[in-house]
């Protein structure tokens, strides 16, 4: 399952954003490390169901009337502060466990009401661009330092004949999620000296810096939208490269529990509600309140940052693999049944390697369920692909 990280200083929201998108029961409270020890739960990102272009809906439970909702893990641990790569506050706790993430959200404070450390201050007295660009240098600077701690191992390793760089500086970075086409990627952008003993400090921070790059893309959440001054995001994205959502962690999570309750009609990812049980004044104050908070930046952004994390910064596809081509259904009659998020470019045999091993070690061919078209191993699939996969291994 791909793993979404939630990354932050303290009271940036990150425990909000946790509890919206995952309904678990967290400590939330405004004041530093609220968050001791990392939360790891199950949220969803958003997509079109394949049912819509049938007469009716699947049935599945994570479809609501053509809104897909697909797993995904979603992880908050503590929050950084100034020199966390070095061990201040609980840095090391949350870097390590950062090494498992596929993709980060930075969750920062629009409202510029909280400092470098996370303590409350005056509202717009606080630049949220400082913790967009605070997040990212923590964390190169941290695998700067492992990168450096290692070294002594790749160069041993260049002693023998048979040395490969790419497959030493692998076996060094696998722990933190980089792959050997990763590492190849990242070499072929740089310049480096042949021998590893030559290398400089500068050129292991550009090494680590370009592979914190490649394997944790970041998002950032302009967080508490509804109090940060007007042209705050415009601000945070002007002075960014990377996807910035407005959000409201607070509306979202609020909006949950009133559709939980049956008070207002919302599903995750919806631009609007509507109120459609009794409310009292101060509620509807406060769901006005989100409501023009969402009309202005198009929903609470919670889905949005989490689509925006797998499908965009991932480049996922979500691919339904089924029994029955015509029917669209497994072999107990359950239609779309499951979904499967693959990378962009996949092909039938990926999608059968990621059902189960066996299925894909016996690979016979795939069928194109919407045409009933059988499709061959180099076809590329596409979002919203609906695919019959025959193997020697199962039906």
């Amino acid at each position: 399952m791909i793993t979404v990280a939630l990354a932050g200083k303290p009271n940036a929201g990150k425990s909000t954003f946790y509890t919206a998108a995952t309904m678990a029961d967290v400590d939330v409270a405004n004041y530093p490390f609220t968050t001791i020890d990392a939360n790891r739960g199950v949220t969803h990102v958003r997509t079109e169901c394949p049912c819509l272009d049938r007469d009716e809906r699947c049935g599945n439970e994570r479809c609501r009337d053509g809104k897909r909702y697909v797993p995904v893990e979603l992880l908050d641990v503590a929050g950084l502060v100034p020199g966390a790569h070095e061990g201040k506050g609980l840095g090391n706790q949350f870097l390590d466990e950062l090494t498992n993430a596929d993709v980060v959200v930075n969750v920062v404070d629009a409202s510029g009401a909280t400092n470098a450390e996370g303590e409350p201050v005056e509202p717009g007295s606080r630049d949220p661009l400082d913790d967009v660009d605070f997040i990212e240098e923590e964390m190169d600077l941290w695998l700067t330092g492992i990168v450096d701690r290692n070294w002594e191992s790749v160069e041993r390793k260049s002693r023998s004949p048979e040395f490969d760089i790419e497959t030493a500086l692998t076996d060094m970075l696998t722990g933190f999620g980089a792959s050997e086409h990763d590492v190849a990627s990242v070499l072929r952008g740089l310049e480096y000296p042949a021998d590893p003993k030559a290398w400089t400090d500068d050129d292991r921070e550009a090494l680590a810096r370009a592979v914190r790059r490649r394997t944790k893309p970041i998002v950032v959440v302009a967080n508490k939208v509804d109090a940060a001054p007007e042209d705050a995001v415009d601000r945070i994205r002007a002075g960014t490269d990377k996807p910035v959502i407005p959000a409201t962690a607070d509306g979202e999570r609020a909006l949950r529990r009133a559709a939980e309750a049956g008070v207002v009609d919302y599903d995750p990812g919806d631009e609007a509600f509507e109120v459609v049980g009794d409310v009292s004044e101060s509620q509807r104050t406060g769901l006005d309140a989100i409501a023009d908070a969402m009309a202005s930046h198009r929903g609470t952004g919670v889905q949005a940052a989490l689509n925006a994390a797998v499908y965009d910064r991932l480049d996922r596809i979500t691919v339904y693999p089924v029994q029955d081509a015509a029917k669209w259904t497994d072999g107990t009659g359950n239609v779309l049944p499951d979904a499967h998020l693959l990378p962009a470019g996949s092909t039938p045999p990926d999608l059968a390697y990621a059902v189960h091993t066996d299925i894909g070690e016996g690979y016979l061919h795939a069928v194109d369920a919407r045409s009933s078209r059988r499709i061959g191993e180099s076809h590329e699939l596409s979002e919203g692909d609906v695919i019959k996969i025959v193997s020697t291994a199962g039906p």
